[in-house]
């Protein structure tokens, strides 16, 4: 018998170093890899990759009792964007990101620097990872506006 080996997703779970313990964080630049995100996590019907026909991006949050939970950035980029609009669209996630954690923490009124902090840091992640699909795409050894 032989085992096949599953293809690696073009993602991948970002670090969580949010405050401990935080969501695990992908970043998906298509409605199929948030199919393969959603069904990595056992959810088979995640709903719609982009919240609304007007949205270009979304914070999806995924809860896992006894877990931590993870989150997935549905982001849909456009043509002609710059990376200002890119960075702009990944901060307004990051801060719902952030929102949602603060929120199952229980707080109602997070100090100014602890948010600052963790939305910054977010955002780092996000578009870090943006950039690395980014070289990935256009290494060959590899493989308008924003809305929310």
């Amino acid at each position: 018998m032989t085992l096949r080996r599953k293809p690696r997703p073009p993602f991948e779970w970002l670090d969580r170093r949010i405050a401990l313990p935080g969501p695990y964080l992908a970043l998906v630049l298509s409605e199929a890899e948030f199919i393969l995100a959603a069904k990595f996590l056992g959810v088979s019907e995640p709903g719609p990759w982009l919240r609304t026909d007007h949205s270009d991006a979304t914070a999806h949050t995924f809860t896992h009792p006894g877990k931590a939970n993870s989150v997935v950035v549905a982001l849909q980029v456009n043509e002609g964007w710059n990376a200002i609009e890119i960075a702009g669209l990944l901060v307004h996630e990051a801060v719902h990101i952030w929102q949602r954690y603060a929120e199952d923490m229980g707080e109602h009124r997070p100090g100014d620097e602890q948010e600052a902090y963790a939305i910054q840091t977010i955002a780092q992640e996000l578009m870090s990872e943006y950039a690395r699909r980014i070289r990935a795409k256009k290494s060959p050894h590899k493989a308008g506006r924003g809305n929310c």
